[in-house]
Protein backbone atom coordinates (compact mmCIF):
# COMPACT_ATOMS: atom_id res chain seq x y z
CA UNK A 1 0.00 0.00 0.00
CA UNK A 2 1.06 3.48 -0.87
CA UNK A 3 0.94 5.81 1.93
CA UNK A 4 1.58 9.80 1.92
CA UNK A 5 2.05 11.12 5.91
CA UNK A 6 1.78 14.58 6.11
CA UNK A 7 3.52 15.52 9.75
CA UNK A 8 6.55 13.90 10.49
CA UNK A 9 6.07 15.21 14.69
CA UNK A 10 5.71 12.52 17.17
CA UNK A 11 2.45 11.02 15.45
CA UNK A 12 3.68 10.88 12.27
CA UNK A 13 6.95 9.54 13.37
CA UNK A 14 5.49 6.04 15.21
CA UNK A 15 2.99 5.60 12.48
CA UNK A 16 5.65 5.67 10.07
CA UNK A 17 7.42 3.18 12.37
CA UNK A 18 4.46 1.00 12.53
CA UNK A 19 3.78 0.56 9.26
CA UNK A 20 7.44 0.96 7.26
CA UNK A 21 7.78 -2.64 8.90
CA UNK A 22 4.76 -3.81 7.35
CA UNK A 23 5.85 -3.83 3.69
CA UNK A 24 3.72 -0.56 3.08
CA UNK A 25 5.62 2.34 0.68
CA UNK A 26 5.83 5.05 2.85
CA UNK A 27 6.33 9.26 1.98
CA UNK A 28 6.61 11.93 4.66
CA UNK A 29 5.60 15.07 4.07
CA UNK A 30 7.01 18.12 6.72
CA UNK A 31 8.62 21.79 6.79
CA UNK A 32 11.58 20.52 8.95
CA UNK A 33 14.32 19.49 6.66
CA UNK A 34 16.52 17.93 9.76
CA UNK A 35 13.55 16.19 11.14
CA UNK A 36 13.01 14.26 8.02
CA UNK A 37 16.57 13.38 7.29
CA UNK A 38 16.53 11.88 10.88
CA UNK A 39 13.59 9.65 10.30
CA UNK A 40 15.04 8.87 6.53
CA UNK A 41 18.74 7.70 8.63
CA UNK A 42 16.42 5.01 10.47
CA UNK A 43 13.49 3.89 8.40
CA UNK A 44 13.01 2.58 5.15
CA UNK A 45 10.63 5.53 4.02
CA UNK A 46 10.86 8.61 1.72
CA UNK A 47 10.70 12.34 2.57
CA UNK A 48 10.09 15.60 1.01
CA UNK A 49 10.60 18.89 1.94
CA UNK A 50 7.62 21.39 1.86
CA UNK A 51 4.23 22.89 3.28
CA UNK A 52 1.24 20.07 2.79
CA UNK A 53 -1.45 22.12 2.13
CA UNK A 54 0.23 22.85 -1.20
CA UNK A 55 -0.89 20.96 -4.58
CA UNK A 56 2.74 21.60 -5.77
CA UNK A 57 4.10 20.22 -2.57
CA UNK A 58 1.75 16.96 -2.59
CA UNK A 59 1.82 16.14 -6.17
CA UNK A 60 5.72 15.73 -5.86
CA UNK A 61 5.45 13.62 -2.90
CA UNK A 62 3.53 11.10 -5.51
CA UNK A 63 -0.29 11.90 -4.57
CA UNK A 64 -1.94 11.27 -8.32
CA UNK A 65 -1.02 7.03 -7.31
CA UNK A 66 -2.04 7.34 -3.56
CA UNK A 67 -3.77 4.88 -1.81
CA UNK A 68 -4.10 6.44 1.67
CA UNK A 69 -3.36 10.21 2.64
CA UNK A 70 -2.70 10.60 6.96
CA UNK A 71 -2.74 14.26 7.81
CA UNK A 72 -1.12 14.23 11.04
CA UNK A 73 0.69 17.94 11.54
CA UNK A 74 -0.12 19.79 14.25
CA UNK A 75 -2.12 22.23 12.32
CA UNK A 76 -6.20 21.86 12.12
CA UNK A 77 -6.17 23.85 8.91
CA UNK A 78 -3.04 22.35 7.12
CA UNK A 79 -4.83 18.93 7.77
CA UNK A 80 -8.31 19.80 6.30
CA UNK A 81 -6.92 21.74 3.35
CA UNK A 82 -4.51 18.39 2.46
CA UNK A 83 -7.68 16.16 3.02
CA UNK A 84 -9.45 18.86 0.66
CA UNK A 85 -6.82 18.87 -2.12
CA UNK A 86 -6.30 14.83 -1.66
CA UNK A 87 -10.06 14.60 -2.89
CA UNK A 88 -10.32 17.16 -5.44
CA UNK A 89 -7.51 16.91 -7.06
CA UNK A 90 -5.66 13.95 -6.71
CA UNK A 91 -8.31 11.49 -5.90
CA UNK A 92 -6.89 9.70 -2.84
CA UNK A 93 -9.26 6.62 -1.65
CA UNK A 94 -8.74 6.74 1.72
CA UNK A 95 -8.49 10.32 3.83
CA UNK A 96 -7.56 10.30 7.66
CA UNK A 97 -7.19 13.70 9.39
CA UNK A 98 -6.05 14.36 12.63
CA UNK A 99 -8.08 17.20 14.17
CA UNK A 100 -7.52 18.74 17.67
CA UNK A 101 -10.18 21.50 17.65
CA UNK A 102 -13.60 20.20 18.91
CA UNK A 103 -15.32 22.61 16.80
CA UNK A 104 -14.56 21.40 13.85
CA UNK A 105 -16.49 18.01 14.88
CA UNK A 106 -18.97 19.02 16.67
CA UNK A 107 -20.35 22.45 15.26
CA UNK A 108 -24.22 22.71 14.14
CA UNK A 109 -26.18 19.59 12.52
CA UNK A 110 -23.93 19.03 9.76
CA UNK A 111 -20.57 17.18 9.81
CA UNK A 112 -18.25 20.14 9.40
CA UNK A 113 -15.04 17.63 8.06
CA UNK A 114 -17.32 16.61 5.23
CA UNK A 115 -16.86 19.77 3.45
CA UNK A 116 -12.85 19.00 3.43
CA UNK A 117 -13.09 15.62 2.26
CA UNK A 118 -12.29 14.15 5.38
CA UNK A 119 -13.45 10.51 5.32
CA UNK A 120 -12.46 9.98 9.17
CA UNK A 121 -11.11 12.24 11.93
CA UNK A 122 -8.89 11.30 14.54
CA UNK A 123 -8.91 13.58 17.55
CA UNK A 124 -5.95 13.25 20.10
CA UNK A 125 -7.72 14.76 22.66
CA UNK A 126 -10.88 13.23 22.99
CA UNK A 127 -8.90 9.74 22.38
CA UNK A 128 -7.14 10.29 25.81
CA UNK A 129 -9.97 12.35 27.43
CA UNK A 130 -12.01 8.60 26.92
CA UNK A 131 -8.68 6.32 27.99
CA UNK A 132 -8.52 8.69 30.99
CA UNK A 133 -11.60 8.00 31.80
CA UNK A 134 -12.27 4.35 31.49
CA UNK A 135 -9.59 4.04 34.00
CA UNK A 136 -11.81 6.05 37.06
CA UNK A 137 -14.62 3.74 35.99
CA UNK A 138 -12.44 1.11 37.21
CA UNK A 139 -9.82 1.59 40.05
CA UNK A 140 -6.84 -0.25 39.97
CA UNK A 141 -6.87 -0.77 35.95
CA UNK A 142 -3.68 0.54 34.21
CA UNK A 143 -5.81 0.10 31.11
CA UNK A 144 -8.68 -0.40 29.75
CA UNK A 145 -9.81 -1.12 25.96
CA UNK A 146 -12.79 -1.60 24.16
CA UNK A 147 -13.46 -4.44 21.50
CA UNK A 148 -16.76 -5.15 20.28
CA UNK A 149 -18.42 -1.79 20.38
CA UNK A 150 -17.89 -1.88 24.33
CA UNK A 151 -19.10 -5.38 24.89
CA UNK A 152 -16.02 -6.86 25.68
CA UNK A 153 -13.32 -5.25 26.97
CA UNK A 154 -9.29 -5.80 27.69
CA UNK A 155 -7.82 -4.78 30.83
CA UNK A 156 -4.38 -4.94 32.19
CA UNK A 157 -3.87 -4.58 36.27
CA UNK A 158 -0.98 -5.64 38.39
CA UNK A 159 -1.76 -7.92 40.75
CA UNK A 160 -1.59 -7.32 44.35
CA UNK A 161 -0.98 -9.48 47.62
CA UNK A 162 -4.32 -10.26 49.06
CA UNK A 163 -6.45 -11.02 45.44
CA UNK A 164 -8.09 -14.55 45.80
CA UNK A 165 -6.60 -15.24 42.18
CA UNK A 166 -3.11 -15.30 43.54
CA UNK A 167 -1.63 -18.13 44.37
CA UNK A 168 -4.28 -20.44 42.42
CA UNK A 169 -3.89 -21.80 39.13
CA UNK A 170 -5.22 -20.84 36.41
CA UNK A 171 -7.36 -23.77 35.20
CA UNK A 172 -8.90 -23.36 38.33
CA UNK A 173 -10.84 -20.29 37.71
CA UNK A 174 -13.71 -21.28 36.02
CA UNK A 175 -14.09 -22.98 39.66
CA UNK A 176 -13.55 -20.21 41.63
CA UNK A 177 -15.79 -17.68 39.46
CA UNK A 178 -18.37 -20.15 37.94
CA UNK A 179 -20.44 -16.81 37.24
CA UNK A 180 -17.51 -15.06 35.66
CA UNK A 181 -16.26 -16.21 32.03
CA UNK A 182 -13.17 -14.73 31.35
CA UNK A 183 -10.02 -15.14 29.27
CA UNK A 184 -6.34 -14.12 30.42
CA UNK A 185 -4.41 -13.19 27.56
CA UNK A 186 -0.95 -12.50 28.85
CA UNK A 187 0.95 -12.18 31.96
CA UNK A 188 3.92 -10.37 32.10
CA UNK A 189 6.53 -11.21 35.54
CA UNK A 190 9.85 -9.17 35.85
CA UNK A 191 9.03 -7.06 32.50
CA UNK A 192 9.30 -10.57 31.06
CA UNK A 193 5.99 -12.46 28.82
CA UNK A 194 4.59 -15.32 30.17
CA UNK A 195 1.86 -17.09 27.69
CA UNK A 196 -1.11 -18.10 30.06
CA UNK A 197 -1.78 -22.05 30.70
CA UNK A 198 -3.85 -23.92 32.87
CA UNK A 199 -0.99 -24.85 35.49
CA UNK A 200 0.06 -21.11 35.11
CA UNK A 201 -0.42 -19.55 38.84
CA UNK A 202 -0.61 -15.95 39.52
CA UNK A 203 2.03 -13.90 41.64
CA UNK A 204 2.08 -10.67 43.41
CA UNK A 205 3.01 -7.88 40.96
CA UNK A 206 2.22 -9.52 37.90
CA UNK A 207 1.14 -7.22 35.10
CA UNK A 208 -2.16 -9.35 34.00
CA UNK A 209 -4.11 -8.73 30.29
CA UNK A 210 -7.00 -10.30 30.82
CA UNK A 211 -10.64 -10.10 28.81
CA UNK A 212 -13.99 -10.35 29.80
CA UNK A 213 -17.43 -8.68 29.18
CA UNK A 214 -17.91 -4.98 30.82
CA UNK A 215 -19.99 -6.60 32.84
CA UNK A 216 -17.74 -8.95 34.71
CA UNK A 217 -14.74 -6.27 34.93
CA UNK A 218 -14.77 -4.83 38.17
CA UNK A 219 -15.27 -8.44 39.67
CA UNK A 220 -12.25 -9.76 37.82
CA UNK A 221 -10.07 -6.81 39.13
CA UNK A 222 -11.40 -6.80 42.84
CA UNK A 223 -10.22 -11.04 42.47
CA UNK A 224 -6.76 -9.77 41.47
CA UNK A 225 -6.33 -7.06 43.96
CA UNK A 226 -8.55 -7.62 46.97
CA UNK A 227 -9.28 -3.64 46.50
CA UNK A 228 -12.21 -2.41 44.84
CA UNK A 229 -12.40 0.94 46.73
CA UNK A 230 -14.36 3.45 44.65
CA UNK A 231 -12.60 7.21 43.44
CA UNK A 232 -14.10 10.45 44.77
CA UNK A 233 -11.85 12.90 44.53
CA UNK A 234 -9.81 14.11 41.54
CA UNK A 235 -7.40 17.00 41.36
CA UNK A 236 -5.84 17.47 37.59
CA UNK A 237 -3.09 19.31 36.58
CA UNK A 238 -3.37 21.30 33.46
CA UNK A 239 -6.56 22.95 32.23
CA UNK A 240 -5.63 22.68 28.52
CA UNK A 241 -8.00 20.39 25.70
CA UNK A 242 -7.36 17.16 27.63
CA UNK A 243 -7.77 18.34 31.34
CA UNK A 244 -10.57 20.53 30.53
CA UNK A 245 -12.54 17.43 28.71
CA UNK A 246 -11.46 14.98 31.48
CA UNK A 247 -12.84 17.62 33.97
CA UNK A 248 -16.35 18.05 32.07
CA UNK A 249 -16.75 14.05 32.00
CA UNK A 250 -15.83 13.91 35.83
CA UNK A 251 -17.99 16.38 37.11
CA UNK A 252 -20.64 15.36 34.82
CA UNK A 253 -20.31 11.74 36.28
CA UNK A 254 -20.39 13.02 39.97
CA UNK A 255 -16.56 13.03 40.83
CA UNK A 256 -15.17 15.78 43.43
CA UNK A 257 -12.48 17.76 40.74
CA UNK A 258 -9.83 20.24 41.41
CA UNK A 259 -8.36 21.75 38.00
CA UNK A 260 -4.86 23.13 38.72
CA UNK A 261 -3.39 26.07 35.79
CA UNK A 262 -1.38 28.48 35.72
CA UNK A 263 -2.34 30.47 33.22
CA UNK A 264 -4.47 33.30 34.58
CA UNK A 265 -7.16 33.39 31.18
CA UNK A 266 -7.18 30.00 31.01
CA UNK A 267 -8.36 29.96 34.49
CA UNK A 268 -11.26 32.32 33.84
CA UNK A 269 -12.41 30.17 30.52
CA UNK A 270 -12.29 27.05 32.82
CA UNK A 271 -14.39 28.87 35.64
CA UNK A 272 -16.69 30.10 32.66
CA UNK A 273 -17.01 26.56 30.89
CA UNK A 274 -16.98 24.28 33.74
CA UNK A 275 -19.59 23.84 36.70
CA UNK A 276 -18.89 22.42 40.32
CA UNK A 277 -14.91 22.30 39.04
CA UNK A 278 -12.85 24.30 41.81
CA UNK A 279 -10.48 26.38 39.20
CA UNK A 280 -6.87 26.88 40.99
CA UNK A 281 -4.09 29.26 39.71
CA UNK A 282 -1.37 28.12 40.37
CA UNK A 283 1.11 25.13 39.58
CA UNK A 284 0.87 21.91 40.24
CA UNK A 285 4.55 21.53 41.12
CA UNK A 286 3.95 24.32 43.97
CA UNK A 287 4.31 22.16 47.24
CA UNK A 288 2.20 24.91 49.34
CA UNK A 289 -0.64 24.98 46.82
CA UNK A 290 -0.92 20.80 46.93
CA UNK A 291 -0.68 20.78 50.74
CA UNK A 292 -3.22 23.67 51.04
CA UNK A 293 -5.65 21.91 48.77
CA UNK A 294 -5.25 18.97 50.60
CA UNK A 295 -3.72 17.09 47.97
CA UNK A 296 -3.26 13.58 50.18
CA UNK A 297 -7.23 13.42 50.54
CA UNK A 298 -6.96 12.89 46.36
CA UNK A 299 -8.02 9.36 45.13
CA UNK A 300 -6.47 10.00 41.96
CA UNK A 301 -4.59 12.79 40.74
CA UNK A 302 -3.36 13.42 37.13
CA UNK A 303 -0.79 15.29 35.59
CA UNK A 304 -1.85 16.65 32.03
CA UNK A 305 -0.32 19.68 31.05
CA UNK A 306 2.05 20.40 27.76
CA UNK A 307 5.43 19.66 29.37
CA UNK A 308 6.87 16.19 30.42
CA UNK A 309 8.99 17.30 32.97
CA UNK A 310 6.06 18.97 34.74
CA UNK A 311 3.81 16.20 34.64
CA UNK A 312 6.53 13.83 36.10
CA UNK A 313 7.81 15.82 38.46
CA UNK A 314 4.36 17.14 39.90
CA UNK A 315 2.93 13.39 40.27
CA UNK A 316 6.05 12.29 41.89
CA UNK A 317 5.57 14.85 44.24
CA UNK A 318 1.83 14.15 44.87
CA UNK A 319 2.87 11.00 45.14
CA UNK A 320 5.16 11.76 48.35
CA UNK A 321 2.95 14.15 49.21
CA UNK A 322 -0.16 11.69 50.13
CA UNK A 323 -2.19 11.15 46.94
CA UNK A 324 -3.37 7.19 46.46
CA UNK A 325 -2.84 6.99 42.43
CA UNK A 326 -0.68 9.27 40.25
CA UNK A 327 -1.25 9.11 36.68
CA UNK A 328 1.26 11.47 33.95
CA UNK A 329 0.50 12.38 30.42
CA UNK A 330 3.79 11.75 28.65
CA UNK A 331 4.88 12.20 25.42
CA UNK A 332 7.92 10.90 24.73
CA UNK A 333 7.92 7.09 24.58
CA UNK A 334 11.61 6.37 26.38
CA UNK A 335 9.83 8.15 29.17
CA UNK A 336 6.98 6.20 29.27
CA UNK A 337 8.80 2.73 29.57
CA UNK A 338 10.85 4.11 32.14
CA UNK A 339 8.50 5.70 34.04
CA UNK A 340 5.77 3.77 34.40
CA UNK A 341 4.82 1.19 37.16
CA UNK A 342 7.33 2.79 39.32
CA UNK A 343 6.62 6.01 41.69
CA UNK A 344 4.15 6.63 38.93
CA UNK A 345 1.14 4.56 38.89
CA UNK A 346 0.25 4.98 34.96
CA UNK A 347 2.13 6.88 32.14
CA UNK A 348 -0.38 7.93 29.41
CA UNK A 349 0.86 8.35 26.24
CA UNK A 350 -1.12 10.19 23.85
CA UNK A 351 0.61 9.33 20.63
CA UNK A 352 0.13 5.78 21.47
CA UNK A 353 -3.50 5.87 21.68
CA UNK A 354 -3.77 7.94 18.58
CA UNK A 355 -1.76 5.49 16.77
CA UNK A 356 -4.18 2.37 17.39
CA UNK A 357 -7.26 4.43 16.16
CA UNK A 358 -5.10 5.20 12.81
CA UNK A 359 -3.74 1.42 12.81
CA UNK A 360 -7.37 0.05 12.95
CA UNK A 361 -7.39 1.46 9.08
CA UNK A 362 -4.60 0.47 7.96
CA UNK A 363 -4.56 -3.25 9.16
CA UNK A 364 -5.59 -5.51 5.99
CA UNK A 365 -8.52 -7.47 6.37
CA UNK A 366 -11.80 -7.01 7.89
CA UNK A 367 -9.94 -5.18 10.84
CA UNK A 368 -12.65 -3.37 13.18
CA UNK A 369 -10.15 -2.31 16.06
CA UNK A 370 -6.48 -1.98 16.92
CA UNK A 371 -5.19 -1.46 20.16
CA UNK A 372 -1.83 -0.54 21.57
CA UNK A 373 -0.23 -2.30 24.74
CA UNK A 374 2.55 -2.09 26.80
CA UNK A 375 4.35 1.01 24.96
CA UNK A 376 3.22 0.00 21.57
CA UNK A 377 5.44 -3.18 21.84
CA UNK A 378 1.78 -5.27 22.17
CA UNK A 379 -1.36 -5.64 19.55
CA UNK A 380 -4.83 -6.16 20.41
CA UNK A 381 -7.02 -6.66 17.32
CA UNK A 382 -10.45 -7.16 16.26
CA UNK A 383 -11.24 -8.93 13.06
CA UNK A 384 -14.32 -10.03 11.33
CA UNK A 385 -13.94 -13.52 9.91
CA UNK A 386 -15.49 -13.64 6.45
CA UNK A 387 -16.44 -16.63 4.06
CA UNK A 388 -17.83 -20.22 4.26
CA UNK A 389 -16.49 -23.67 4.60
CA UNK A 390 -15.12 -23.30 0.85
CA UNK A 391 -13.64 -19.69 0.97
CA UNK A 392 -12.06 -18.96 4.63
CA UNK A 393 -9.56 -21.86 6.20
CA UNK A 394 -10.92 -20.58 9.37
CA UNK A 395 -14.71 -20.82 9.30
CA UNK A 396 -15.22 -24.69 11.05
CA UNK A 397 -12.61 -24.67 12.78
CA UNK A 398 -11.65 -25.25 16.34
CA UNK A 399 -9.72 -22.81 18.29
CA UNK A 400 -7.18 -24.77 18.84
CA UNK A 401 -6.97 -25.78 15.19
CA UNK A 402 -5.97 -22.73 13.92
CA UNK A 403 -2.29 -21.92 13.43
CA UNK A 404 -1.71 -18.72 15.14
CA UNK A 405 2.40 -17.66 15.15
CA UNK A 406 3.55 -18.26 18.56
CA UNK A 407 2.59 -15.54 21.39
CA UNK A 408 -0.67 -14.41 19.55
CA UNK A 409 -3.80 -16.06 20.16
CA UNK A 410 -7.68 -15.54 19.95
CA UNK A 411 -8.76 -14.18 23.21
CA UNK A 412 -12.64 -14.07 22.69
CA UNK A 413 -15.37 -14.48 19.96
CA UNK A 414 -18.10 -12.07 19.64
CA UNK A 415 -20.87 -13.48 17.72
CA UNK A 416 -24.21 -12.06 17.02
CA UNK A 417 -23.72 -9.30 19.74
CA UNK A 418 -23.07 -12.54 22.64
CA UNK A 419 -19.42 -12.45 23.77
CA UNK A 420 -17.61 -15.85 24.23
CA UNK A 421 -14.40 -16.80 25.43
CA UNK A 422 -11.98 -18.52 22.92
CA UNK A 423 -11.95 -21.75 24.84
CA UNK A 424 -10.36 -24.68 22.78
CA UNK A 425 -13.26 -26.53 22.11
CA UNK A 426 -15.13 -23.27 20.53
CA UNK A 427 -15.89 -23.46 16.84
CA UNK A 428 -15.48 -19.99 14.29
CA UNK A 429 -18.34 -19.21 11.92
CA UNK A 430 -18.70 -16.54 9.68
CA UNK A 431 -19.20 -12.85 10.76
CA UNK A 432 -17.90 -13.63 14.06
CA UNK A 433 -15.30 -11.03 15.22
CA UNK A 434 -12.46 -12.44 16.70
CA UNK A 435 -10.63 -10.50 19.62
CA UNK A 436 -6.98 -11.22 18.79
CA UNK A 437 -3.72 -10.70 20.75
CA UNK A 438 -0.55 -10.65 19.18
CA UNK A 439 2.67 -10.52 21.78
CA UNK A 440 5.43 -8.58 19.99
CA UNK A 441 4.34 -6.40 16.86
CA UNK A 442 6.75 -7.90 14.53
CA UNK A 443 4.11 -10.55 14.22
CA UNK A 444 1.79 -8.40 12.88
CA UNK A 445 1.86 -8.96 9.46
CA UNK A 446 2.62 -12.43 9.73
CA UNK A 447 -1.25 -12.65 11.74
CA UNK A 448 -2.45 -10.23 8.68
CA UNK A 449 -1.01 -13.05 6.04
CA UNK A 450 -2.01 -15.49 7.78
CA UNK A 451 -6.59 -14.36 8.28
CA UNK A 452 -6.04 -13.17 4.89
CA UNK A 453 -4.62 -16.11 3.12
CA UNK A 454 -7.54 -18.20 5.17
CA UNK A 455 -10.13 -16.10 4.45
CA UNK A 456 -9.28 -16.25 0.19
CA UNK A 457 -7.66 -12.58 -0.15
CA UNK A 458 -5.07 -13.63 -2.18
Amino acid sequence: MKILILGGGQVGARVAENLASEENDITIVDLDSKLLKQLQDRLDIQTITGNAAQPSVLALAGAADTDMLLALTRNDETNLVACKLARELFNIPTRIARVRASDYVEYGDRNTLDLFGVEQPICPEQIVTENLFQLFEYPGALQVLDFAGGRVQLVAVKAMQGGLLLGRELRNVRQDLPDTDCRFCAIYRNNKLIIPKGDTILQSEDEVFFLAERAAVPHMLAELRNSSQRIRRVMIAGGGNIGHRLAKQLEEAGYEVKIVEIRRERCEWLGDNLGSTLVLHGEATDEALLEAENIDEMDVFCALTNDDEDNVMSTLLAKRMGAKRVIALVNRASYVELLEGHSIDIVISPHQSTIGSILAHLRRGDVEAVHALRGGRTEAMEVVVKGDRKTSRLVGLRIDEVEMPHGCYISAIVRNGEVRMAHHDEVIFSEDHLIIFVAHRRLVREVEQLIQVKLGFF
